[in-house]
């Protein structure tokens, strides 16, 4: 039976020592791999990478990256990411959705979407 494993979702960036920064220190990601590649990045966290491409023309307000990333402990991980003062999105703040998952938002230095959820039920 063929099946799938793992997904990586690749993401755009103009800079990537910006985006490198933000991940690693805001986020609490490594780097993937011992090579650095030209205008590519790897990051990843636990269970889960983020590739990023460079796409230096890119207009942050016009990008719509998003990735939904589920997690075992929200509230503790809404509260470290408070602790760092990362940035919330506006409407992304932590809370109970109707579709029985606790959500909340960030934007990254390139406007790719966020979503952090856990099931509560």
């Amino acid at each position: 039976m063929i099946m799938l494993t793992e997904i990586h979702p690749k993401l755009p960036m103009r800079n990537k020592a910006v985006t490198k920064d933000y991940y690693i220190k805001q986020l609490g990601f490594q780097t993937f791999g011992d090579q650095d590649f030209d205008g590519y990045l790897m990051v990843y966290k636990d269970h889960i990478q983020i590739h990023f491409f460079e796409f230096k023309d890119l207009d942050p307000k016009e990008n719509y990256g998003q990735v939904y990333i589920r997690t075992n402990d929200i509230d503790q991980l809404y509260q470290t990411l408070l602790d760092k003062q990362v940035f919330i999105h506006p409407n992304g703040f932590l809370e109970t959705k109707p579709w029985g998952q606790r959500e909340f938002a960030i934007l990254d230095p390139d406007h790719n979407l966020l979503t952090f959820g856990q099931s509560i039920q």
